[in-house]
């Protein structure tokens, strides 16, 4: 009825498993060079199997023995098991300057890749970035500051590589800088600095750069630095609410405990920026990094103070305000107040008036012709300057 061997029934009846067809192994080509494979890998286990091939004479297929190499090796080499980073909450944030591979117009006919500021949180991986006018201490504490004052709170450790304007490791420790020094102090927290050629240290800023490189610039166009800053805090509202795998969460989803751990906001901010103490020349121009900016000629000769951020530059005189400007991010550039250029030249044009009045000396009679001033206003080239008579 089945159409088979009684026999065959007959086995099947008696066997304590279905029957299933079974065919002896012929072994593997690499069976009879394994006691040579292991001689090798007992005393090079790290050797490549191309290597071992030859060192055997394989003429076979290389794929077969790399095979027998792979199931072999383990055996011979020692464990070397990776760690797994963990992060409390509240305990640091990793940070570092990026270049974006692109140009930004800055004025003036200048474009260049200022350098952005990202700062990653350990617990929470929010992400934070901000373009700088440069990487000097003033432009870069200024960032460090405006980010933090954004997120409500700072983490216990900053972790920082060898940045110049952070500290540099010396005799095998690290220094900090006079500028880092007073800024951690003004906050409370710790600065760590990895040592020199260990990008691994702070890998999760290195792949936040990589994020930002492949996932913010593509499409992207910018006309101004103010520009690149208003687009990057945009999509950085949207990042902190995407799915982060690692975590397997969104980073909002995490940043309430990650502030709730970390130290509070020093009720006195601390002093970032430029800040320069000069007296003011003949010239009547402050420099901040390379760039020249007026002041009001009144105060020439006398203290000022120059403080500047990250958007503004100002100038105070005996607490007074006597300059104002746009922070000015092209390189070597002189920027002018029409109204301290105004200024300028009536005071020049009356210290020349004086000056021809005491040269000539006062008229002993009535009967001597006097000179009008405007005749040396025309000789001197001011004729015409609003406010000289």
């Amino acid at each position: 009825r089945m159409g088979i061997s009684k026999n065959t029934v007959k086995s099947a009846l008696a066997a304590d498993t279905p029957p299933k067809y079974r065919r002896p192994g012929k072994g593997s080509i690499a069976d009879a060079a394994e006691p040579q494979i292991r001689k090798l890998l007992a005393e090079f286990p790290d050797m490549p199997a191309t290597v071992i091939a030859e060192r055997i004479g394989w003429q076979r297929s290389l794929t077969v023995l790399k095979d027998r190499v792979r199931l072999l090796r383990p055996h011979y080499k020692p464990v070397d098991p990776s760690s797994r980073t963990t992060y409390q909450a509240g305990e640091l944030a990793q940070c570092d300057l990026w270049f974006p591979p692109v140009k930004i117009p800055l004025g003036a006919g200048h474009r260049a890749s200022p350098p952005v500021l990202v700062m990653v949180s350990g617990y929470s991986r929010w992400l934070m970035a901000r373009m700088l006018p440069s990487r000097t201490a003033g432009d870069l504490f200024a960032g460090h500051w405006a980010l933090l004052s954004q997120l409500g709170a700072v983490p216990k450790t900053l972790i920082w590589d060898n940045e110049s304007a952070i500290g540099q490791w010396k005799q095998g420790k690290p220094q900090l800088s006079a500028d880092a020094n007073a800024f951690r102090g003004a906050l409370g927290i710790r600065i760590a600095q990895c040592r020199p050629g260990d990008p691994e240290a702070k890998g999760l800023v290195e792949r936040a750069n990589g994020y930002l490189e492949t996932s913010f610039l593509p499409g992207r166009g910018f006309v101004s630095p103010h520009d690149f800053n208003t687009q990057l805090a945009d999509w950085l509202a949207k990042a902190n609410t995407r799915h982060h795998r690692r975590i397997e969460c969104r980073p909002a989803d995490r940043l309430g405990a990650d502030l709730a751990a970390m130290v509070a906001l020093p009720p006195v901010a601390p002093a970032v920026g430029w800040r320069a103490s000069v007296r003011l020349p003949r010239d009547h121009y402050v420099r901040i990094a390379s760039c020249d900016y007026s002041v009001h000629p009144s105060v020439i000769g006398r203290l000022v103070e120059v403080v500047a951020d990250l958007g503004q530059v100002g100038v105070t005189c005996a607490g007074q305000m006597v300059a104002r400007h746009e922070r000015c991010w092209a390189p070597h550039q002189t920027i002018t107040d029409p109204v301290h250029e105004h200024a300028a030249a009536l005071l020049r044009g009356t210290r020349l008036r004086t000056a021809a009045t005491m040269a000539t000396g006062p008229a002993d009679t009535d009967d001597v012709e006097q000179r009008r001033l405007s005749d040396y206003d025309t000789a001197l080239g001011i004729e015409g300057i609003e406010g000289v008579a």
